[in-house]
């Protein structure tokens, strides 16, 4: 329906004022939604790596004496699990609009870093595939601060 075919009185809705994302977004918008979803995703393997280790420790390339901090698999395992789910939650605030959501992923996408930084040993290929995501995620949410208004 047109704006021409709407009866008087009704409203129509503003399609700039309907999300706070299109308020005052830039062309760093698509960055901001790219590292939303990095950060869902990333927590969804985040978990899953945090399951492997919990159910199955004999899965990674060393034993938990070869790692970084040497502590038990299971112990790494809650690190990962936890800090997939917050993940998560922080990358759907994020994609919400939320102003929470960008802080709560720029410190988690950090602490992710260094998590896998020590989980090192244990996958390596993996881990520095989720530091270089971290840090573009990091990069995407902080470089352009004021490009989308919360």
């Amino acid at each position: 329906m047109s704006t021409s075919q709407v009866p008087p009185g009704s409203a129509v809705p503003d399609s700039a004022s309907a999300s706070p994302w299109r308020r005052n977004a830039t062309g760093w918008f698509g960055w901001i939604v790219f590292a939303a979803v990095i950060a869902i995703t990333m927590g969804i393997y985040e978990a899953i790596m945090g399951l492997i280790a919990i159910f199955n420790d004999d899965y990674y390339l060393v034993g938990s004496n070869g790692l970084v901090v040497s502590v038990d698999y299971t112990v790494w395992g809650w690190v990962h699990l936890l800090l997939g789910l917050a993940a998560i939650a922080g990358g759907v605030g994020l994609m919400q609009g939320r102003g929470w959501g960008r802080i709560v992923v720029i410190g988690l996408a950090a602490l992710s870093a260094v998590v896998n930084l020590g989980f090192l040993a244990a996958y390596p290929v993996w881990s520095t595939l989720v530091i270089a995501f971290d840090v573009i995620v990091i990069y995407a949410l902080t470089v352009h601060w004021n490009a989308v208004k919360d």
